[in-house]
Formats: structure tokens, C-alpha cells, sequence
């Protein structure tokens, strides 16, 4: 079996028990309770990741640890933003104009969280930088939503029109997204001789793994906050004039250093930490890495996680899981034509990001053996395919439980939500500055003789 589909295997099983037998709860899906069957999503994902890891542990002759899967502790995980406190006060999880807004002939979901992506929706709506979103929901109104989802893609703002699920099967990009695995694992041909640390323990079996983080908001840094709670040292790369927003990265960073590198103007900083690095992991659009010159190295393990899949027509364009959400006709699920809703959480995105920390983990693995690269690759695009998919949808649910106390950690003046991994009590520190780091790696690993 080849690793893409086993990763299947291990996720289906996970999400077939979240589905129909108690764990650890009388109704393990209460807590993310809604018409589509997010509970096995979300435990179908960390499943996959725990059986990789332990995979992992097997290859590199570390003891295995006991396992369980607490969905209240899942739950937690994947609405971390919704327990986030930073001084005592909860955090706003989307911008004023980032929501649905009505059109001439429906609904559009926007996303513009980001300054530069509110300044491009509103050029895309012939619009000043400076105009109150009361103006911008009026120019909304009278456009048509198939026009707004083009003039916004043209100007690289983000807004989609608001589909219903026969209106996205019937779309180009419908059969590309729902095409191959939940997360592809496919080997290059470069190839250099490679070992597993020898320094990794039950707990942290990654230790001596170093990842190069290139990833934002939240599927990604999910993908590489995992790999930083097995042990694996995770740099964090980010732009220097592309500032973060704040609580987001203080509910992702945990377990990883953050250095701002420019990478569009050669530099010797970047190529040596690339020469080092174990895995690469990116949340750019398909082809934005090899237009910057930043190929890979032989042996490496490149993770790469993509709004709308990796072919097809919308394979270039800028998205989030609220705006997959939205396309796919999950928004009418969860709500109704007349009145969009929306998943209980950012399940999209956080169960692609343990569906590529689980490809990545396995990727190592195997490169031991035979020492070739690998591409490992999940949509959130595809993901939706899968939970659109699935039985078990359930219209007339109660409203979401909310997680308890017992699910967060404290640092200071921040909590956050614990790890969806019930065995770990809390990352290995809290997100740290951001930008702060040299961007260099912190030790040499020992590796197994060759």
C-alpha cells in the first residue's frame, strides 16, 4: 500500500469512530455538532497524524507511546481561535469586510483580514483604500456574483460567489479538487542519502527534524505546529514588509521560531537554511516558489498545502476555508440559500493541516529507506470534497457545545487551546516574538551512522 492511501486508510478509520462509537464522551459529536459530519473529520485528520507518527516511531526504534482520541480536546483544537484570550479578551475572528454580503442575484462570501487583500477588494469594487464598508456593501448589492468573483480574482482580491453543491459539481474546478487522495505523497527522483535522528524520544520521535516554515494563517502553520509538538525544529519564514496579524500567529506559532526573510532577492541566509532543512513546507499558489527561484534540494521533503488543488482552473487563484466553504456549497448546507452559514469551525483548514503534517511524517520515513525527495500535497479544496461526500449529515442538530476549561493552556497574559493530541498537555513553548529569530537553525542533529 502506498503511502497516500494508507494515510486514507488511517484517516477513515479515525473518522468512522468519531462517526459511530462513544469516545471518551456519551455523544463524542456534540462538540462540533452541525448538518455535515465534522466530528469525523476532525478525528479522522489527528488520526491519521497519530498513525504516522507512530509509523515514524516504529522506523526510527523509539518506544511507542498510548494514544486516544478525546474529541473534546479535538474540538478545542479546531476552534482554538474561538478560545483564544489575549489580556483577558477574546479575539475578532474576521474583519468587517470579510463575511457574506448580498448581490444583485445572491450571496458573495469575501475574505479581507489582511490590509493589502481590503485594499484590492475595494480597487476590485472601484473603490478608495479609504471607504467605510457600509459604501462597499452598497457597490456589492448591485453587482452580479459570477462578476464580483472575476473582478476580484483579476485584482488578486478574495470574494466567491455563494454555490450550492449541484452549482460546484457542475464547475471546471469541481473534478480537479475532488481528484487523487486526501493528501498526496508522491516520490521525485533527487535523492541523497538520509537518517533518522537518533536524538528523538517517545514523546518527541521528530527531535533533530528541521522543517522551514513558509506557511500563514492557518493550515499550514496547523501542519507545522504538529511537526514542533513531535520535537521537529520549525523555523518560521515570513516577509518582512508583509506583516502578521497578531493573534493569529500567537494561536499557530507555539513550538516554532519566527525570522522575517526577504526571499524575492538572492540571499546566501536563505540557501544555507535550505541546504539543512528536512522538510520545506509552503502555502503558496502552485508554481509562486519556482517563479522565486527557490527550488528544492535533493532528499527534501516539500509540503505543500493549496486553497483549490494543485490543476484545474482556479488552481492559481487565492483562497481560505471560509471562501472554499462558500464555493462549494457547504455555506448553503450549513445554512440556506436565502442565509449562508457556516461550519462550527475553520475544520477545512485544520484537518488539512494534520492530513499534511501526517503526509510529511510518513514522507520522512520512508526517505530513510531510499533517501528520494517527496512532494506531499492537500487541499482544503479536497478536503471539502471528502466531507461533502461522507454520510452521516444530521439538519437538525443542536447548537455546538463549547470546550472546556480543561482544553486551554495559560502563558501569561494569552490562552490559547491545548493540542488536539490528548497525551500532550501543552506545545513545547508558546509562540514566541514574531520576526524576532535569526534566521538560522539552533543545533546540529545527530543522525544514525550511514
Amino acid at each position: 500500500m502506498d503511502v497516500g492511501a494508507r494515510l486514507v486508510r488511517d484517516y477513515e478509520d479515525g473518522a468512522g469512530v468519531a462517526a459511530s462509537e462513544p469516545v471518551e464522551r456519551p455523544d463524542p459529536g456534540r462538540y462540533l455538532a452541525a448538518t455535515l459530519p465534522v466530528c469525523g473529520l476532525a478525528a479522522g485528520s489527528v488520526q491519521a497524524f497519530i498513525a504516522a507518527a507512530d509509523r515514524y516511531r516504529e522506523a526510527a526504534g523509539t518506544a511507542p507511546i498510548r494514544h486516544r482520541l478525546d474529541p473534546e480536546r479535538i474540538a478545542a483544537s479546531f476552534t482554538s481561535d474561538r478560545l483564544l484570550r489575549i489580556d483577558g479578551a477574546p479575539v475578532a475572528g474576521f474583519a468587517d469586510l470579510s463575511g457574506f454580503f448580498p448581490t444583485f442575484d445572491g450571496w458573495v462570501r469575501t475574505h479581507a483580514n489582511y490590509p493589502h487583500h481590503r485594499a484590492r477588494l475595494l480597487a476590485a469594487l472601484e473603490l478608495p483604500a479609504d471607504a467605510p464598508v457600509e459604501q462597499a456593501e452598497s457597490q456589492i448589492a448591485v453587482i452580479r456574483a459570477a462578476d464580483l468573483e472575476e473582478l476580484a480574482a483579476a485584482r488578486g482580491a478574495i470574494a466567491v460567489r455563494v454555490r450550492d453543491e449541484a452549482q460546484w459539481r457542475a464547475h471546471p474546478q469541481a473534478g480537479s479538487a475532488a481528484a487523487g487522495p486526501l493528501v498526496a505523497v508522491v516520490e521525485r527522483s533527487d535523492r541523497r542519502r538520509c537518517t533518522l535522528p537518533v536524538s528523538g524520544t517517545p514523546y518527541q520521535p521528530l527531535q533533530g527534524v528541521r522543517v522551514l516554515d513558509l506557511t500563514r494563517v492557518i493550515a499550514g502553520p496547523v501542519a507545522t505546529r504538529a511537526l514542533a509538538l513531535l520535537g521537529a525544529e520549525v523555523l518560521r519564514v515570513d516577509p518582512p514588509g508583509l506583516p502578521e496579524i497578531p493573534w493569529q500567529f500567537a494561536d499557530t506559532g507555539q513550538g516554532k521560531s519566527s525570522a522575517l526573510l526577504d526571499l524575492r532577492t538572492p540571499n546566501t541566509h536563505w540557501e544555507c537554511l535550505l541546504d539543512a532543512a528536512d522538510v520545506l513546507v509552503t502555502g503558496y499558489r502552485p508554481g509562486a516558489l519556482e517563479r522565486l527561484g527557490l527550488a528544492g534540494r535533493p532528499g527534501l521533503v516539500h509540503a505543500r498545502v493549496s486553497a483549490w488543488g494543485f490543476a484545474g482552473p482556479w488552481a492559481g487563484r487565492r483562497g481560505f476555508d471560509s471562501i472554499v466553504q462558500a464555493a462549494t456549497g457547504i455555506a448553503v448546507i450549513e445554512g440556506a440559500s436565502a442565509l449562508p452559514g457556516a461550519l462550527p469551525a475553520q475544520a477545512l483548514d485544520h484537518a488539512s493541516g494534520y492530513l499534511l503534517a501526517a503526509g510529511v511524517v510518513d514522507a520522512l520515513a520512508a526517505r530513510t529507506g531510499d533517501g528520494f525527495g517527496r512532494d506531499v500535497r492537500a487541499s482544503l479544496a479536497r478536503t471539502a470534497t471528502w466531507l461533502l461526500s461522507e454520510r452521516g449529515r444530521n439538519p437538525d442538530h443542536p447548537a455546538p457545545a463549547v470546550p472546556g476549561p480543561r482544553n486551554t493552556v495559560t502563558h501569561g497574559q494569552t490562552v490559547t487551546a491545548a493540542p488536539a493530541l490528548a497525551e500532550f498537555p501543552d506545545y513545547p513553548f508558546p509562540a514566541p516574538d514574531y520576526g524576532r529569530a535569526e534566521p538560522r537553525w539552533a543545533e546540529t542533529p545527530v543522525r544514525a551512522p550511514r
